[in-house]
């Protein structure tokens, strides 16, 4: 068991849990070595004995930390620590599309071309390194407050089979956004990624997914059957290139799918050009009732040895470029260097000669007095100072610079002007400059305000700023901004000084299971669990004391808080089974 302040491989320190996952749990934890947060993957427990479940978390972890691209979550370390099975991976600190289409339901037309350029570009890279992804969906990709997104858990998540699709408990989840293909039995390829990819995009325009059922089964099998509902209906103001792209990306039928992600990004960004005339709705070449050959990896492997080829190729020759431009960059700057040491030569020659007039020349004609040190009196009040000076034949100007320091008290002397230790003409005047004490900043009212904004400027002042999530909870008359400071550790009107640390507290807001043997149905729970990236279990009991339907119970317990992607079960009541009576054999003994 993994507990708070733990450390994994000696390095990794457990701050809490964010998320539980069917092969995995994800923990929010400090790097000690590298002074950051980061995220750590540990395999459960009940699979961490499981030599082929290891092999698999092992392998596809090194994969994924070979993508490089700003829209995936990068992959910093995998091992092993005293039985638990690690990746580290980098933290990201924002919110899940799936949490972003619940507060704020459909996106507008630009935000989804943008996401979704993201996301394809993403993919295609990690098809180009044969990696498929297999799970994707608005849980599992981050977007920040710029509006970048982050897709995580590549290569780790495992698409749900036919098998575990027709057992009596499913797990909801996934199936949303499996493709038909999967659905049916058969294993994932690119293909597979871009229908996810078109059911995602479909959730992101409407704000719901297309395919819903009160069990995993049920979804699979309209994944397979059902024809996808028309975005241009729900929302007749989507163009229809828009819908295309959907209809392209969700073919039941592989064929007529995209070939690629990057086809699928092609015609996004088509879509950002204004002049771009409105086409007619996709027509699909093949049947859409065979899909059973779909493009498997070696198609992949074949496609992109060519690219990979062509690649290497263009890396060669921009190599030999780069080496040709060092050269001649080398040359240049070796011509650069010698005008430069001619340059300070000459001004340093000019110094020397003007430092060698002063001293043998105008001072001898100007000065009668005898040549005196500055003493050093800094750190000494002003009368010892002054003292001091006039001990050395000095005069103390009456007037004193007052300067704010961080190192020197206030009161006493920083310096001199002239310097300490600088050889001038006794009787000459001493300017103090003396200590106003450390610098204070004055601390304002920074509650409602956006925390980055509030950080930057104080932190230019030379504050030290933490930014951390409080715990709150939502109602009907408090409603929060994840941008906007909650509380402030060091209260309004206070003055402080340079280096005092400040923390912001923004709202981290606390999602509670509710009672829903209090009245829920079946439906309203399925869209809860689907809203707050829970997964559901369902079982069903015979009972003649409740009516049928009814929730007898529920594994988690409420107003306990939901963490993303934990497991929640409910017992539902169903009428009992009922034997018929043998009438006909009853009516002939009474006849005889």
């Amino acid at each position: 068991m993994i507990i708070k302040g733990q450390k994994i491989n000696d390095r990794y320190q457990i701050i809490r849990s964010i998320g539980e996952g069917g092969m995995a749990n994800v923990y929010l934890a400090y790097d000690i070595i590298l002074d950051r947060n980061v995220a750590v993957k540990i395999l459960r427990g009940d699979l961490a004995t499981d030599e082929k479940f290891v092999r698999r978390f092992q392998r596809e972890a090194i994969s994924a930390s070979s993508l490089s691209h700003p829209n995936i979550v990068e992959m910093y370390d995998v091992g092993e620590d005293d039985g638990n099975y690690f990746i580290v991976m980098e933290y990201i600190d924002g919110k899940t599309l799936k949490s972003l289409i619940k507060k704020r339901g459909p996106l507008t037309i630009p935000e989804v071309i943008d996401i979704m350029i993201q996301l394809t570009s993403a993919i295609a890279c990690a098809h180009d390194s044969y990696i498929i992804h297999r799970d994707i969906k608005p849980q599992n990709v981050m977007i920040l407050d710029d509006g970048r997104v982050k897709i995580t858990d590549f290569g780790i998540a495992i698409a749900s089979n036919a098998t575990e699709l027709t057992q009596t408990n499913s797990v909801m989840g996934s199936v949303h956004y499996l493709p038909p293909e999967q659905a049916s039995g058969q294993g994932a390829t690119i293909k597979s990624d871009i229908y996810s990819l078109g059911i995602l995009m479909f959730e992101l325009l409407i704000g719901k997914v297309p395919f819903k059922g009160e069990n995993a089964v049920e979804i699979a099998l309209k994944q397979m059957k059902e024809p996808l509902p028309s975005v241009c209906k729900i929302n007749p103001e989507i163009p229809q290139r828009i819908e295309n792209i959907i209809l392209k990306a969700c073919a039941k039928n592989p064929k007529n799918r995209y070939d690629s992600c990057k086809e699928m990004n092609a015609d996004l960004k088509k879509c950002l050009e204004t002049n771009l005339e409105d086409e007619k709705k996709v027509t699909y070449l093949y049947s859409e009732e065979d899909y059973d050959e779909t493009k498997q990896l070696s198609d992949l492997k074949g496609l992109t040895k060519e690219e990979r080829q062509k690649k290497e190729r263009k890396e060669k020759i921009s190599k030999e470029l780069d080496e040709i431009e060092e050269k001649e960059m080398n040359g240049s700057n070796k011509k650069k260097i010698a005008g430069t040491i001619g340059l300070i030569s000459a001004i340093l020659a000019i110094c020397a000669l003007i430092i060698l007039l002063t001293v043998f020349v105008i001072s001898p004609l100007v000065s009668n007095g005898k040549d005196v040190k500055v003493p050093d009196v800094a750190g000494l009040t002003v009368e010892k100072a002054e003292e001091m000076l006039e001990k050395a034949g000095f005069k103390v100007a009456t007037e004193t610079v007052e300067k704010e320091s961080d190192e020197v008290a206030e009161g006493l002397v920083i310096s001199t002007n002239p310097k300490a230790n600088r050889t001038i003409k006794q009787g000459s005047s001493i300017e103090l400059i003396v200590s106003l004490g450390e610098i204070k900043i004055p601390i304002e009212d920074y509650k409602d305000m956006n925390y980055l904004e509030v950080k930057g400027s104080l932190t230019t002042l030379g504050l030290v700023v933490k930014v951390e999530k409080k715990d709150v909870e939502e109602n009907n008359d408090k409603k929060y901004d994840s941008s906007k400071i909650i509380e402030q550790s060091i209260a309004a009107g206070e003055r402080v000084a340079k280096g005092t640390e400040i923390i912001l507290y923004v709202p981290n807001v606390l999602v509670k299971y509710p009672d829903f043997t209090k009245g829920f149905t079946l439906e309203q729970i399925m869209e809860w669990c689907e809203d707050n990236s829970v997964n559901l279990i369902t079982e069903y009991t015979e009972t003649e004391t409740v009516p049928v339907g009814t929730i007898i119970s529920q594994s988690r317990e409420a107003e306990s808080t939901v963490i993303a992607n934990a497991t929640l079960k409910v017992i539902i009541a169903k009428a009992p089974t009922k034997i018929e009576p043998d009438d006909k054999k009853d009516d002939t003994e009474d006849n005889n």
